[in-house]
């Protein structure tokens, strides 16, 4: 077996793996580097929201350029490419399935997700006209399945898994050198808002027939301690919207497009303030809309919907009649140009901000150059506004140092792959492996962008 680390072992983003065995290549995720994608936009012009393109104007080319996707190209140098049987998506976010508009098609297979991931990619592809050839299957989560090879099957299973968006799964590749477990992404909250539970029973399952390799989610495995529920984000959240005074202001609450669960607090608590919630921008109605397709939004008959511009204005324009009986749901939690926050905070939206009006961030300014400039910008000028700016009424979607703990115990894999983070979020995870028996270089594996461990 190798395991091919195509992108997403460098930095946070752009993940994508290869797992070769013989005649058979299967890939897992699939997605953008999401810094380098928002400062093409930038640079080509492109307005964006929540990092997703919303015209024409990215191309393979482009995006490659940039560093924005994984080199995948090295499968070609290595006669690898044609071998591939299937491309496996963990969940919905754009830094694991963006890139497949782009580069799905360079692979005669089909693409495999649970059925809110495959729903978001499919819009992904309606957005950004695109067609791929690749026949897109939607799996349940808890479900089994069977991948063709060339001379044989091979097992997957998709293992439910809390994260900030719905229907994550940890995936499990079973081969004749044992099971590969990708999790790339998780949390363990055994009280979530939205879904299930982890499915702890399969992984025990797992772990006695025998985890040949683990690829692991490293971006907190230097944060000491556990990541906590999402019920304690519905908590923040219902003590800055209800304990807060805002009788006569308007309240503003940016958070993840994709986060349906947060979604679904912002809307409880709307409700009870008596305000219509409106909801702004086109990544939020591409995420709403794929909720809503798959069955798992059950605040769509509690709010306005609006995605293009003159819907967009003309519900703004009703807001801003009277902002106190309003709750507005926009794009912009990461400061990025040209988001809804950010074009109502620059004066160009028919919509005006009161130094009484609330602006919630429900959310936590993902830690790169880019994102930390934009954010202080758009704060900037939020805080020339002089409005109620209330941050970070958040927890995170990915576990902590003692969850990995309890994760690698629980499990018991042969070898362990850090992934999804820089070299310093993954010797954390190094560091931690070591502490639990693991031997650096043997049987804890510390990988970098386009690199091949043979197992």
């Amino acid at each position: 077996m190798k395991i091919h680390t195509l992108g997403g072992y460098s930095e946070v983003g752009k993940n994508m793996t290869a797992i070769e065995l013989k005649d058979d290549v299967i890939i897992l995720d699939c997605g953008f580097y999401l810094p380098a994608v928002i400062a093409l936009q930038d640079k080509e012009n492109i307005p964006s929201g929540d990092g997703i393109s919303e015209e024409k104007g990215l191309n393979e080319k482009k995006l490659r350029a940039a560093g924005a996707i994984a080199d995948d190209t090295v499968l070609d140098k290595l006669g690898l490419r044609k071998k591939v049987r299937a491309i496996l998506i963990g969940h919905a976010h754009l830094d694991h399935v963006g890139a497949i508009p782009y580069v799905g098609g360079r692979y005669n297979c089909s693409v495999y997700g649970t059925p809110f991931t495959i729903a978001v990619l499919k819009r992904l592809l309606e957005d950004e006209k695109k067609k791929i050839p690749n026949k897109l299957e939607a799996i349940k989560p808890n479900s089994t399945f069977f991948i063709q090879g060339l001379k044989k099957k091979y097992k997957v299973d998709f293992i439910n898994m809390t994260h900030s968006t719905p229907q994550t799964v940890m995936i499990a590749v079973h081969t004749d050198e044992g099971i590969v477990l990708y999790a790339n992404d998780f949390k363990f909250d055994n009280n979530p808002i939205l879904g299930e539970k982890p499915n702890y029973k399969k992984l025990n399952e797992i772990a006695k027939k025998g985890v040949k390799v683990l690829i692991v989610d490293s971006l907190y495995s230097n944060s000491d301690g556990k990541t906590p529920s999402e019920k304690v984000a519905r908590s923040l959240l219902e003590e800055v919207l209800l304990t807060t005074y805002t009788k006569k202001a308007g309240i503003f609450v940016t958070t993840f497009s994709s986060h349906i669960a947060r979604l679904q607090s912002i809307v409880d608590f709307g409700k009870k303030l008596n305000r219509k919630i409106v909801f702004v921008g086109r990544s939020l109605n591409k995420y709403v809309s794929a909720a809503i397709d798959t069955g798992l939004c059950n605040f769509k008959k509690d709010i306005q919907l609006t995605s293009y511009k003159n819907q967009v204005k003309s519900a703004l324009k009703q807001v801003n009649k009277n902002k106190s009986q309003y709750l507005v749901v926009c794009t912009g939690h990461q400061g990025e140009p040209g988001s809804m926050l950010d074009r109502i905070a620059s004066n160009e939206m028919p919509i005006d901000l009161a130094p009484s009006d609330l602006i919630v961030f429900s959310s936590k300014t993902i830690p790169t150059e880019i994102n930390i400039n934009n954010r202080h910008i758009l704060e900037t000028k939020l805080r020339n506004k002089r409005v109620r700016i209330f941050d970070n009424v958040h927890v995170s979607g990915h576990a902590s140092r003692e969850d990995l703990r309890d994760f690698v115990q629980l499990v018991r894999p042969k070898n362990i792959i850090p992934a999804h983070g820089d070299i310093k979020q993954e010797t954390g995870m190094v560091d931690l492996a070591k502490e639990l028996g693991y031997k650096f270089g043997e049987s804890v594996h510390l990988m970098q962008d386009n690199q091949v461990l043979k197992l």
